[in-house]
């Protein structure tokens, strides 16, 4: 068997991994914005004074649609409905992330790690890596990148899109 029949066949076989890829691709975009969604429900007068301090205009209105459409995500995402509509939106915060947040903080997500080892924490002898985070927008692209790609496939054979909508992934 040549390596071009091979490949052919791992690649009619990996066609079957394709559905169960999306759908473990939802539930973890959606964990990944459950805890901002909370965070901004469960004081959102602070999150329209923090848009207001970085110049968001009409900073309380884009709080709330900044967390309900965070929340609605999470919902969409894991049950797999309308989920190439909902990634557009999702996708546009995340721009505004970027251009709010993380862009000043420069690409990397983590800005070094340091390995200690014979230390005293609390009194107790330890050894740890301590990670210094950076907050850059590298995480956010990753997230855009997957919001993407369920733009392009859709939710997969595992969602309600399928039922509802014949989808074929």
């Amino acid at each position: 068997m040549c390596i071009k029949e091979i490949y052919k066949e791992f690649t009619r076989l990996s066609e079957y991994t394709k559905s169960v890829g999306l759908l473990l691709l939802r539930l973890m975009l959606a964990y990944t914005f459950f805890q901002p969604a909370m965070m901004k429900w469960s004081d959102i007068g602070a999150v329209a004074q923090w848009f207001e301090s970085m110049g968001i205009p009409f900073a309380t209105f884009n709080a709330y649609m900044a967390a309900g459409t965070e929340m609605l995500g999470v919902v969409l995402l894991t049950l797999g409905l309308l989920t190439r509509f909902i990634s557009i939106p999702l996708i546009i915060i995340m721009f505004v992330a970027i251009a709010t947040v993380h862009g000043e903080n420069g690409f990397a997500f983590v800005d070094e790690s340091i390995q200690f080892s014979n230390a005293y924490v609390n009194g107790e002898l330890v050894e740890a890596t301590l990670i210094k985070l950076q907050n850059g927008y590298e995480l956010v692209l990753y997230y855009i990148l997957m919001l993407f790609i369920l733009v392009g496939h859709g939710a997969g054979k595992f969602s309600i899109d399928r039922l509802l909508f014949g989808e074929k992934n």
